[in-house]
């Protein structure tokens, strides 16, 4: 290696982020997959996609394919709805041949509608684009929508939610408790999508970065010990290795029972206190 380029990497400093430091650290690996599918650049919804490298124009020249996505908007009320990928498109509009242009929106046509979900049975009314529409068409169904569609290209919060619901009813087989016959022939029908994930990524798909923070803390919280007890495991751990008689037979008292016993004598009520 240069001498240069050695002299370069020594001021190189890897630049921290929420994986590398933090609670955002100790997130499990089936949560950081979720977000890498949900960070996804995705798929091209308001242009044609070119494919290949390399394109011959009208002039017959051979130019590089160059597929620039366009500038979009992803606004908050996104997630109250399931859009199909679609957003604000930010651009120029020109009124007339000799007129400056001028900044415009061009914001997707929204209406409520309702859908159903075959796996929950459940009618929803929630806003949908067209698009929305004719993809649960073009799947068969709104179910197989959500769960052949990545969360990328999902976009909302709402969908990815209602996807781990439905993966979650799925892989539990807590669908139609009532109606056994029913619930092996949907389970049947939508099983296939159980294979891409393990249960432990359904449990941490479609979460937020802070609902996430939210889960890690709750399943690592620990009741705290009191000091006495402490001290006194401590101390008894320490005659043990002395060899003291009197230690070998004595054991560390319960926080709950070393709790109640003072309890009892402070209560008047207590039948403790009475019988004294």
């Amino acid at each position: 290696m240069p001498i240069k380029q050695a002299a370069q990497r020594l001021y190189y400093f890897k630049k921290s982020n929420r994986w590398s430091k933090g609670i955002g650290a100790e997130l499990p690996l089936e949560y950081k997959q979720f977000w890498i599918e949900w960070q996804k650049p995705p798929a091209a919804v308001h242009y044609i996609e070119k494919k290949g490298n390399y394109e011959r124009n009208k002039f017959g020249e051979v130019r590089p394919v160059q597929n620039v996505p366009l500038p979009l908007i992803y606004p908050k009320e996104i997630n109250d709805g399931i859009w199909g990928g679609e957003a604000i498109v930010q651009g120029f509009k020109k009124k007339g041949k000799y007129k400056r242009r001028v900044p415009h929106f061009w914001i997707p046509h929204l209406k409520k509608s309702v859908v159903y979900s075959e796996v929950l049975d459940t009618y929803m009314s929630i806003v949908v684009t067209q698009r929305t529409i004719r993809l649960i068409h073009e799947n068969y169904g709104f179910d197989n929508y959500l769960l052949k569609t990545e969360a990328c290209d999902l976009k909302s919060l709402l969908a990815v939610r209602l996807k781990r619901q439905i993966l979650i009813a799925l892989a539990d087989k807590t669908l139609y408790p009532d109606d056994p016959e029913k619930r092996e022939e949907v389970y049947a029908k939508y099983e296939k999508y159980l294979s891409k994930y393990t249960r432990e990524q359904i449990e941490w798909y479609g979460l937020t970065y802070i609902d996430a923070l939210k889960k890690w803390i709750k399943l690592n919280e620990k009741t705290p010990q009191p000091l006495k007890v402490q001290y006194r495991s401590e101390l008894i751990a320490k005659l043990k290795e002395n060899k003291i008689k009197e230690a070998e037979n004595m054991d560390v008292i319960p926080p709950e029972k070393t709790s109640l016993s003072w309890l009892n004598k402070l209560n008047p009520f207590s039948k403790s206190s009475n019988t004294k």
